[in-house]
């Protein structure tokens, strides 16, 4: 088990990975003395639930399953929950946990952060994305039909705790969606780690332990070290959505039901990169490198059919990172150096919109 330390001061949390975490109490030591709930959905219920209530000697009165999926990820959806933990009488002093992947993780989050003006909650992230991304940094939301994450709140966890064993029975395409993101930490921040990947990408498709570890350990190392340095997204942080303005728009436009968070995350990359090498910022390579990394884990490199550039403007246009009406789109100087940028030429965003919507 290895264990890092995201530094925010009194809000400083462990994040704990490792296999067969799960079975261990002693890797939730903050539930000590307190009344716990669990929320999770049904899939990730089935596979893992029976365990964690016998590890926290708990009963199944104490969680509430949700219906599994995006589409769930809705205010009805979070309104149920506070319903819940006010017929459950949780107190303040009481202590949350998301069991399952990043729509859990937010929805449970953002809740935390309303019930009662906020309370404590731990992550226990079971898919390979929300072990590297959505469990860490305490970005919680429910999304809208105008857009992606649009109603939210900065609300850091207790501790994350990242069990690789559970890798073992997530369904390959949510392993390979977990990837884009892995991809975008070395895209956006450590040449080096995205070399490493290029290396090692049989051994994470074949779920091999030491080559897990150390992509989840050396994802989640970058994002703490950013969200560090800037915790509520007003510099430094907002360069860990490098593809996520053009992959919001693609799940907007699909209604959060065909593509999973990770797919349109990797088609967003190839465009981030497409446009930095447009603009003469990214040398072509690097941007071919990209996109043949992303189609080797078996992601998408295009965004769905009958979607035009005209869609992608109307949708990126509620982004939240347009500021002064203006778009700021993250981009790459080169490989492993991200930007943040308003200041760009609009004739190579329309370039890669037209290269990549083409029929």
């Amino acid at each position: 088990m290895r264990t890092l330390n995201v530094d925010l001061g009194t809000r400083s949390y462990p994040i704990r990975i490792g296999a067969g975490l799960l079975a261990d109490r002693a890797q939730f030591p903050e539930i000590e003395d307190r009344k716990v709930k669990i929320v999770t959905d049904a899939n990730a219920g089935r596979r893992y639930l029976p365990g964690l209530l016998y590890t926290l000697t708990l009963m199944p009165e104490d969680v509430l399953v949700l219906p599994a999926g995006e589409p769930q990820k809705t205010w009805a959806t979070a309104e149920k929950i506070l319903d819940w933990l006010l017929e459950q009488r949780l107190g303040r002093d009481g202590i949350l946990i998301a069991l399952g992947g990043g729509v859990i993780g937010d929805m449970a989050g953002f809740c935390a952060a309303l019930y009662q003006r906020g309370i404590d909650f731990i992550q226990v992230p079971t898919t390979l994305l929300a072990q590297v991304d959505s469990s860490v940094g305490g970005k919680t939301a429910v999304n809208h039909p105008r857009g992606k994450n649009m109603i939210g709140a900065f609300h850091q966890p207790r501790a994350v705790v990242a069990d690789i064993s559970t890798l073992k029975t997530l369904p390959p395409r949510e392993l390979r969606a977990g990837l884009a993101e892995v991809i975008k930490y070395g895209m956006l921040a450590d040449a080096e780690f995205f070399k490493w990947i290029e290396q090692h990408l049989d051994k994470l498709l074949a779920l091999e332990p030491d080559a897990l570890t150390k992509a989840i350990y050396r994802s989640c190392e970058l994002k703490a070290r950013i969200v560090a340095q800037d915790e509520r997204e007003s510099g430094p942080r907002a360069l860990l959505n490098l593809g996520h303005t053009f992959g919001h728009a693609i799940e907007t436009f699909t209604g959060y039901t065909e593509w999973l968070h990770g797919e349109a995350v990797a088609v967003g990359l190839c465009m981030a990169a497409d446009m930095s090498a447009q603009l003469g910022w990214l040398p072509v390579e690097s941007s071919l490198r990209c996109a043949t990394l992303i189609q080797r884990a078996g992601l998408p490199v295009r965004p769905p059919p009958g979607m035009t550039a005209a869609d992608f403007l109307e949708l990126m246009g509620h982004d939240k990172k347009v500021a002064a009406g203006k778009l700021r789109l993250v981009l790459l100087r080169k490989l492993g150096v991200s930007v943040l940028s308003s200041d760009f030429d609009e004739k190579a965003l329309h370039a890669t919109l037209a290269h990549f919507t083409a029929p």
